[in-house]
């Protein structure tokens, strides 16, 4: 961590030390809007297939969201669905294997991702864009998605009318947003009194508590076949928390656990790459 960002973190630590003495609800609000509000966007340079891409566009809750579409029109579809704070361009590698597999390819920067407008993402929100891309550009039978985007997506296709012929892949997706939220409280040193005042703003925001915005409630619904990888050393998503999954022994999922690639080595991974295709 650079000096700059160690200095910001400890005032950020210092600022919710100071909010939690004078109003723990206030601590809690200003906490919610840090955990939905991406610190970094990645910018970099387009790769050249994106390029080559039909672009698109489309409006959601006052954000506008920007994708690209490969290989358009072809009888199946594949959305590609990327993790908090990155972008679909960090999946090109799958892009022309994908095609080869006679795929269209939808690929789109979340809200306050990458190319797309915003500022703020949360579960809901990202569900709902998902949501709209199978309505706007679908419909879509295949989907992979990293992180947070695991979350989003499975959330989304509870409400999407699916088959047991639609195939869904998971790259160390978001499990528990419970679990997110203990590990921002920790990152920053909140007070864990501010805790129940965050899940007040959780539930007035969506109608729901946080145990609800949970890969593992999802999956009771969830008729698609699924791959899922997930590395044991993984210090985002943890692995405990798809242990729980797995010990479920759900018929349509299947799991593949890695070593010694984190969070985000994984879906760079030739082998994983391979294997991802090969599902589809």
């Amino acid at each position: 961590m650079k000096l700059s960002q160690r200095l910001a973190l400890r005032y950020i630590r210092t600022k919710f030390k100071l909010l939690t003495a004078i109003s723990k609800k206030k601590a809690a609000e200003k906490a919610f809007e840090l955990f939905c509000t991406p610190q970094s966007r990645n910018k970099k340079k387009i790769p050249r297939i994106f390029e080559e891409a039909e672009k698109l566009h489309f409006e959601i809750e006052g954000n506008t969201v920007r994708g690209w579409r490969f290989n358009h029109p072809a009888e199946k579809k594949v959305l590609i669905v990327h993790g908090y704070e990155s972008s679909v361009i960090n999946f090109d590698r799958y892009i022309k294997p994908l095609i080869k597999k006679g795929y269209e390819v939808l690929a789109f920067d979340a809200p306050a991702h990458g190319r797309s407008s915003g500022k703020k993402i949360t579960a809901p929100l990202y569900k709902s864009t998902i949501q709209k891309i199978n309505k706007l550009y679908g419909p879509v039978q295949s989907y992979m998605a990293h992180s947070f985007g695991g979350l989003a997506v499975s959330l989304a296709l509870e409400d999407i009318s699916h088959t047991s012929d639609y195939k869904l892949v998971l790259i160390a997706p978001a499990t528990e947003t419970t679990t997110a939220i203990d590990t921002f409280f920790a990152f920053l040193q909140i007070d864990s009194s501010v805790k129940p005042e965050f899940e007040k703003v959780i539930i007035k925001r969506g109608g729901v508590s946080p145990e609800w915005y949970s890969i593992k409630r999802t999956m009771k619904h969830i008729r698609a076949k699924v791959r899922w990888f997930h590395d044991e050393d993984d210090d985002t998503t943890p692995l405990a928390d798809v242990l729980k999954v797995q010990a479920e022994n759900h018929p349509n999922i299947e799991f593949v656990i890695t070593k010694g690639l984190g969070h985000r080595r994984i879906y760079r991974d030739n082998k994983v790459t391979k294997s991802i295709v090969e599902f589809l």
